[in-house]
This record gives C-alpha cells, sequence and structure tokens, in this order.
C-alpha cells in the first residue's frame, strides 16, 4: 500500500482496478480547508492520462511491474513478434501495444517490454538508436554554420529534422524519448 502523500513519478499504482502511472504530482495546501494532492496519471493500459485529486492519506495498492529485456524478430502484417533473450519464447503483440516503439527499431533490436499479471502492456525502445537516413534533401557546402534544418526520412519511415549537412546513406543518432536528431554516428 502507499498513501497518495508518498507520490512520486514513475509509481504504479492500482486505482478502480486499473493501472495508473503517476505522470505529474503536486502537493497543494490551501488557505482554508484540508491539504490534498493534485495528480496527473497515465492508464498504462490504454494510455489515457486523467487529473485527479486524492487527500493525502488516501491509500492505494502498489502495482509491480515486471520488465523484461526482448529482441524485436519481424511482423508478420498483423502482429509484432518478440523474443525473449533468456528463454528464447516468442511473444506475439498487436499494432497498438508497439505503436510508440516502432519508429525507432529495426529487426534484431532489443527493447524494454512491460507487463503487468503476465500481459505486455507496453514496448520501450532504447533510449538512443543509430538509425540511416534513407530520404532528404542534398546538403550544400558551407550549410554547417548556421543553425538550420531541414527534413529527413529514415530507414524505419520515422521523419524529423536534422542539420543541413546530414546526407542520404549517413547514420544518425536519434534520442527516442524526444524524437530528436542527436549526432552523426
Amino acid at each position: 500500500m502507499i498513501s497518495a502523500g508518498d507520490f512520486k513519478k514513475g509509481i504504479t499504482v492500482e486505482i478502480d482496478g486499473n493501472i495508473f502511472t503517476i505522470v505529474d504530482f503536486q502537493h497543494v495546501k490551501p488557505g482554508k480547508g484540508s491539504a490534498f494532492v493534485r495528480t496527473k496519471i497515465k492508464n498504462v493500459l490504454t494510455g489515457a492520462v486523467v487529473e485527479r485529486t486524492f487527500s493525502p492519506s488516501d491509500k492505494m495498492v502498489k502495482a509491480h511491474i515486471e520488465t523484461k529485456e526482448m529482441q524485436y524478430l519481424y511482423n508478420d502484417g498483423e502482429l509484432y513478434y518478440f523474443m525473449d533473450n533468456e528463454t528464447f519464447e516468442q511473444l506475439p503483440l498487436g499494432y497498438a501495444k508497439v505503436e510508440e516503439a516502432l519508429p525507432f527499431i529495426l529487426e534484431n533490436t532489443d527493447v524494454q517490454i512491460k507487463f503487468y499479471k503476465g500481459d505486455a502492456f507496453s514496448v520501450s525502445p532504447p533510449n538512443f538508436v543509430v538509425l540511416e537516413v534513407t530520404e532528404t534533401e542534398p546538403g550544400v557546402k558551407g550549410d554547417t554554420a548556421s543553425n538550420t534544418t531541414k527534413p529527413a526520412t529514415l530507414e524505419t519511415g520515422f521523419t524529423l529534422n536534422v542539420p543541413l549537412f546530414v546526407n542520404i546513406g549517413e547514420k544518425i543518432r536519434i534520442d527516442t524519448r524526444t524524437g530528436e536528431y542527436m549526432e552523426r554516428a
């Protein structure tokens, strides 16, 4: 059990039979009346973010989330297959569960999959990935001094803004948490 007064970002709790992750919280002590905790919580299964207030003494069950490192193998058009690196068992997942990770993963990429009571609900790519640029406007000599960017499409189909000196065929490092260009690899 955890009380609302002990909330921290990233804690996973069970509320009304659903599992939520604390996205943001704020302890509020108004001049009149009792204190309360204002939170933004994200349903881990549906992805919906809800704002809710709690009394600091409200108690909730802390949900235990299991995380496994697995390797993305392939997709057959409907399902995406991942292999457990220890047991070599394959896990098929639907598009809705892997949607956020797809722009950053290629076949044979290791990812983190989160489980609650044996059901996978989230796929997270590594924080930084190296991908090849497949489509962008050609760079021009001398374009390195300005701080301007151009759109580029990567081998996964993801599009982001890159500096003008990046060309087709180059490999770049991307921060998957923000989807931004970091550097040439």
